[in-house]
């Protein structure tokens, strides 16, 4: 089993690692991949501004949320 913790930590840091760690390798790559795509079309429409950083912010939280629930 996981620990949960170090799995929302990783999934903060780098989304869909903590998924991957948990387990579920799909889910870490899908997280990652929306990841990497939400910032290039947020860097492209607002560029590289609070907006960008605000909801880079709330996707990584929630990629972490996500990854501590799935570990428990």
């Amino acid at each position: 089993m996981a620990n949960a913790i170090l799995a929302a930590i990783l999934s903060f840091f780098i989304p869909g690692l903590g998924q991957a760690y948990a387990g579920d390798i799909k889910k870490g790559i899908i997280f990652f991949v929306i990841a990497i795509v939400l910032g290039f079309i947020l860097g492209y429409i607002f560029g590289m501004g609070t907006i960008t950083y605000i909801i880079a912010l709330i996707y990584d939280l929630y990629a972490a949320y996500d990854a501590y629930k799935m570990s428990q």
